[in-house]
């Protein structure tokens, strides 16, 4: 297993699609009205070597009560900025296109964390603070600490795509059982 802190460098160049790893540290979580809203306004913290993660989380009490990952491919227009701004990492679950992929190559990773195990993520979480809470509870960027967070590497930074490689096999393995 590997364990990677963020801020993130130049050791996220060396994972591979398939790969598991921990992640410790800050991450900011954002989705769809989040990514529009640090387009226009800025991106209210420092970019260089973040991770954003796509959900929106359950916040209660100044505790994350839930936090599971949201469709990522809704941010696929939407996170070339972050990219450019130095984040080396994108968290969500579906995994992400070609634009993101090529956006990713020699830069940063997609990390994919699994649907359905928001109180696992939770579990692992302590709420640091938020930015853009006029935007509701699920858009809000929220600042928060992570602990060994378990994700797969879903996109490297060398075009490797767990996603597209996946299903390029499921395919494969439909036309030879039903197509014979």
């Amino acid at each position: 297993m590997i364990d990677l802190t963020i801020p993130l460098g130049a050791e996220v160049l060396d994972l591979r699609a398939g790969d598991s790893l921990t992640l410790s540290g800050t991450v900011y979580t954002a989705r769809d009205e989040a990514h529009l809203r640090m387009m226009e306004e800025g991106i209210p913290f420092d970019p260089r070597g973040a991770a954003v993660y796509h959900c929106g989380p359950v916040i209660m009490d100044d505790r994350v009560i839930a936090a599971g990952p949201t469709t990522s491919a809704r941010m696929n227009a939407l996170s070339g900025f972050l990219l450019d701004a130095g984040v080396r990492a994108l968290i969500g679950k579906g995994g992400m296109d070609a634009g993101v992929r090529e956006a990713l190559r020699g830069r940063g990773v997609y990390l994919a964390f699994t649907g359905g195990c928001a109180a696992l993520a939770a579990a692992r979480m302590q709420l640091l603070g938020v930015h853009y809470a006029d935007l509701g509870m699920a858009e809000a960027v929220w600042e928060i600490e992570l602990d060994r967070l378990p994700l797969i590497v879903g996109i490297d930074a060398h075009g490797g795509d767990l996603f597209e490689r996946v299903g390029r096999e499921a395919k494969l393995q439909f036309e030879r059982r039903f197509n014979k």
